[in-house]
């Protein structure tokens, strides 16, 4: 069976799938971030910079040479001239790929394109502000400009034997560096935490995004059911599912409160987002909270 599955037909026939794919979820990405986008990504404060942001009262404190004599002889106060924080920073993100990220109830996306649309829409918003960003399992460290956008998509979009359940395993990951880690992370918790922990040892703050469909939340089985892992490598058949939705909700609840902790412990924040949620609001919670990571 896998020797099928990696014949040279197969393959090209993967990649031109993924190839298709690919300027949708560029133009997904770029339609949601300019649902965020503000100005120059919003940023908007004073700092370090060549761009000037706005004139402000001088304060005790301030050197001479900070004030604007031109702007303070127009009346008889003396005013600052700041310039915008414009110090570039790293975005790495981490998109779970795994098999059981491609389950999807009804019409809804799936909960990988939902991940990779809304891990492109941030990448968007980084470079637009001028910074650089990344994917975490990639040797490359990140990088600016559109370009780095497209490799992004592509390197998102690539396909692969994959594993019922992902974990996240940074390849690069630079000091004092933001991220964002996207999966439904019902797979082994202890790779997460090792990761999350070796990046509050490097500086590095960010947001756990779990992602979920909303029948995984609800369990709306009863009755004779055959579950079975997206890959079909494990399965499961009972005659009364609906006993068991007491069990499955206090094993997720259980996972999530464990996730909440981990971030608590190690600086970062947690984020539930659901399938048929509103991709917009989702994104600009993401972004809201990298700002305060700044």
């Amino acid at each position: 069976m896998n020797d099928i599955l990696h014949t040279p037909a197969t393959l090209r026939a993967r990649s031109e799938a993924a190839a298709a794919a690919l300027p949708g979820l560029l133009m997904s990405a770029d339609r949601l971030a300019a649902t965020v986008l503000l100005g120059e990504h919003g940023r908007k404060r004073a700092g370090p910079g060549d761009a000037f942001w706005q004139f402000r009262a001088a304060q005790a404190g301030d050197p001479r040479r900070s004030i604007d004599w031109r702007q303070s002889a127009r009346g008889d106060a003396h005013f600052v001239r700041e310039t915008e924080w414009q110090a570039a920073q790293s975005l790495m993100l981490w998109v779970d790929d795994a098999a059981s990220m491609s389950f999807a109830s009804g019409k809804r996306p799936s909960k990988l394109r939902r991940a990779q649309t809304l891990a492109l829409a941030l990448a968007v918003l980084a470079v637009k502000a001028g910074e650089r960003t990344g994917l975490a399992t990639l040797p490359e460290p990140p990088r600016g400009g559109r370009a780095q956008l497209i490799r992004l998509a592509n390197a998102l979009m690539e396909g692969g034997d994959r594993p019922d359940y992902g974990a996240p395993r940074p390849r690069v990951m630079p000091m004092g560096a933001r991220a964002v880690f996207l999966s439904d992370f019902l797979g082994p918790p202890e790779p997460v935490a090792d990761a999350l922990t070796a990046a509050a040892d490097r500086g590095v703050r960010g947001v756990l995004v779990q992602i979920l469909d909303p029948e995984e939340e609800a369990f709306p089985y009863d009755g004779r059911t055959l579950f079975e892992s997206m890959s079909g490598t494990l399965r499961f058949e009972t005659l009364k599912a609906g006993q068991l939705r007491d069990d499955y909700l206090f094993r997720l609840a259980a996972r999530r409160a464990a996730l909440r902790d981990l971030c608590s412990r190690t600086g970062w924040r947690f984020h539930l987002h659901h399938t048929d949620a509103s991709p917009e609001a989702a994104l600009l919670s993401l972004y809201t909270a990298l700002e305060r990571h700044r």
